[in-house]
């Protein structure tokens, strides 16, 4: 006979004698089943897998020659690795930032106070994050220049994100009212870009007064609250989208930091008006 049908004996014998017993001689109602359940209790625990046995710990002076000769068998293998988790990290990255911008999207596109150049009601938009003292960015210029002439359907947005020096905060802010004058702002820009020397104060001044521009109104006006505002919404989007140089730019969801060349935009903006994503697949 197997457990199982002894258990099922069991508690039959144990009911039967139940129905046998005088009403004064019948048991306390938990002692049958107390019985009955330490049958069963004993039966489950013999049918219960044995507990899997723990590997024995692998010491360090055995363990680190058998990774060393795996490694060693492929070289190549941490490179393949560094591929894949700088990619992964890319991915990541560009996932958070696709979130982020999604909540700064205004602030991003709309933001007043912003420069506005090419065409406002284009179908690809350009966001650049530069430092009038980032030799990148000047190196960068010539780039921006050929594309706002070749491409008629092109809107670009400059954001002063000025993180290099303390005069670099002073050009941006001359930069915020000479953006929001009537005055020629590209001409202002090149002017600071092909200059010598640091971009400073008076470098700004001197740039917007060629524009005929009152230095000594500007100077005036440089540090009102409102000025401040314009370059503290590229601070607060660039701590959002973990932008930390410059030059970087923003074209759909993509954040791209550094120049990457008047070829490398090209092929973002044509792709981003063939599947409406900076590179297609």
């Amino acid at each position: 006979m197997n457990r199982l049908a002894l258990v099922l004996a069991v508690i039959a014998g144990l009911l039967a004698g139940a129905l046998g017993y005088a009403l004064l001689d019948r048991p306390q109602p938990e002692t049958d089943a107390v019985a009955v359940r330490a049958i069963v209790e004993a039966v489950l625990a013999e049918r219960a897998p044995e507990p899997a046995p723990v590997a024995p710990a692998i010491d360090a002076a055995t363990l680190n020659p058998m990774i060393e000769d795996f490694l060693m068998s492929d070289p190549k293998l941490l490179q393949r690795l560094s591929v894949a988790l700088d990619e992964t990290l890319r991915v990541e990255e560009q996932e958070q930032a696709r979130l982020a911008m999604a909540d700064f999207r205004k602030a991003i596109y709309e933001a007043p106070g912003q420069v506005v150049l090419g065409n406002p009601d284009g179908d690809v938009t350009l966001v650049e994050f530069f430092d009038y003292n980032c030799g990148y960015c000047r190196t960068a210029l010539p780039d921006l220049a050929a594309l706002l002439a070749e491409d008629p359907n092109l809107k670009v947005i400059l954001k002063e994100f000025p993180i290099l020096s303390n005069e670099s905060i002073d050009a941006a802010r001359i930069a915020v009212l000479v953006g929001e004058s009537d005055a020629d702002y590209w001409a202002f820009h090149e002017a600071l870009f092909s200059s010598r020397g640091k971009v400073d104060k008076a470098a700004a001044l001197a740039a917007a007064q060629e524009l005929g521009l009152s230095p000594v109104d500007l100077e005036l006006r440089m540090g009102e609250p409102r000025v401040a505002s314009v370059i503290q919404n590229s601070y607060e989007i660039a701590q959002a989208l973990g932008i930390t140089g410059t030059p970087t730019y923003i074209i759909g969801n993509e954040v791209i930091p550094g120049a990457i060349g008047l070829d490398g935009l090209r092929a973002r903006i044509a792709d981003m008006r063939e599947c409406g994503e900076s590179r297609c697949s």
